[in-house]
This record gives C-alpha cells, structure tokens and sequence, in this order.
C-alpha cells in the first residue's frame, strides 16, 4: 500500500497567512491612511487653477498677436512707406516772384533752380544757374541739417562760405521734398515774394575736415571763409552793397536773396 501525505506549509508562511486575515479576513490589503494635509484636492481648487492657467494662455497669446502686429507694422513701413520716399530726388524747379525794389517796372521776375534732396542722409543740395535778369551770381548751395551748417560756393568768384543754418528759412528735407512733389516737378511755385538776408565773411577756414563730408566735397580746394549775419535792417540797395554778392535761391515758399559782403 502507498501512504499519501499532507505536507504542512512552512512555518514562515503562517505569519503572512495571518497578517492578511488580521487586515480583512478575505486576503485584501489594508487601506492606506493619508496624513491630514494630503487629501486630494476638491473640485473647486481644481477649477481655480484650471481657470488661472486659461488666463495665463490668455495672456500669452495676446502678447503673441501684440509682437505680430508690431513687427507687421515695421515691415509694412519698412518696404512699402519709405521706398515710396527715394534716397535721392533731383527736381528742376522755376519760382515768379516780384522785386519792389530792384525791379518795380519789370513785373513779375523767374528764377530757376535744381534741387537734390537727400532724405536718408538728411542734407539738400541746389544748384542756382546764372539768373535772367542778372544782379545775382549763380552758386551751388549745401543745407547740411546733420552739422546744421549751410554752405554757399559762388561760381563767379570761386570762393566757399560758410554759416550755421538757418532752420527758419530752409525747410528740412522732408518738408522740402513734399512741398516740390506737390507742385509737381518741374513746374512754377505759386507767386511769392522776396526777402534778403545780409552776412559778412569773416577768418579763412584753413580745417575743411571739420565741416562734414558733403560741405567737404563742395569747398575742397577753394578758398573757404566763415560767414555772420548782420542785424535786421532794410534791405539794401545795389549803391550801398559796395563788395557784395548777392546769390538768389528758394528753400521754402518764398525767395531768399543772400548778400554776402567783404569785411571792410
């Protein structure tokens, strides 16, 4: 006969046997407990971080659209707006005005002039021709508004002259460049009137360095003096200039007439 035995389980087994009855009786773990601080939180704290996110997104995006619009807005001024504005424009412009003085019986005088205007550079260039009516030297005129200084070379006498510039007769570039684009180029100002500003030359300018570079290539190897404006007064008459040099041009809506004279 065969002897069929029971073997009993090992005696490190029963503990465990009996811990899980001790913790339920029917072989299921014992729940865990959670300190007091580290309940899962409840719906409405959910809801206020859910709510504090959205807003964050929010804000995030509208900054986004913000930084959009002020790049688009750049690039629309950038390539659009100003290459509508050339960095060069040259118009050859006529301006009828009237001498009360000088010619009271002649009517109605015509002055002709081109102008290279310089937006990016800020500076304007005029070239005044030999005028019609004579009395007045033709010249090439530079209005630096970067050094804020103007320079007058006479072609007749073949000297530079040199003075601070005066913003209340020339217009700035830009201001210039709407006024002629306005008239249309090559076409007649409006009529207008004249009016004379009166400098003496004053020491020689031995540094041309220190005029800026577009004053530099106008008076480069000519001889260069600073000029100084006398006090207003009335104008002058043709027996009283003695040494002067009249040069006339227009920078604005009305005719300026520049008397330069020698230092006595």
């Amino acid at each position: 006969m065969v002897k069929i035995g029971v073997q009993q389980p090992p005696a490190a087994l029963k503990p465990d046997k009996e811990k899980e009855k001790a913790a339920g009786g029917d072989g299921v773990a014992g729940a865990v407990l959670l300190p007091p601080g580290a309940e899962e939180p409840g719906p409405a704290v959910q809801g206020r971080r859910a709510s504090l996110s959205g807003v964050c997104y929010l804000t995030m995006g509208l900054l986004v659209l913000l930084l959009g619009l002020v790049f688009a807005s750049m690039y629309v001024y950038r390539y659009f707006f100003i290459t509508q504005l050339p960095r060069e424009s040259v118009f050859h412009c006529g301006v009828l005005y009237e001498d009360s003085l000088y010619s009271p019986f002649k009517g109605q005088l015509e002055l002709h002039e081109d102008v290279k205007i310089y937006i990016e550079e800020n500076y304007e260039q005029i070239n005044v021709p030999v005028p019609q009516f004579g009395g007045s030297d033709p010249a090439d005129i530079i209005h630096d508004f970067q050094r804020g200084l103007t320079a007058y070379h006479d072609i007749t006498l073949d000297k530079c002259y040199v003075i601070e510039l005066n913003t209340t007769i020339v217009m700035p570039p830009r201001n210039l460049w709407e006024l002629l684009v306005n008239v249309k180029k090559g076409t007649y100002l409006p009529q207008t009137y004249i009016i004379q500003e009166e400098m003496i030359a004053t020491e020689h300018v031995s540094d041309m360095e220190q005029l800026g570079s577009f004053i530099y290539r106008l008076c480069s190897g000519k001889e260069t003096y600073r000029l100084r404006r006398r006090g207003a007064r009335r104008r002058i008459s043709r027996r009283e200039a003695g040494n002067c040099h009249r040069i006339r041009h227009f920078e604005n809506t009305f005719v300026v007439e520049t008397v330069i004279c020698q230092k006595s």
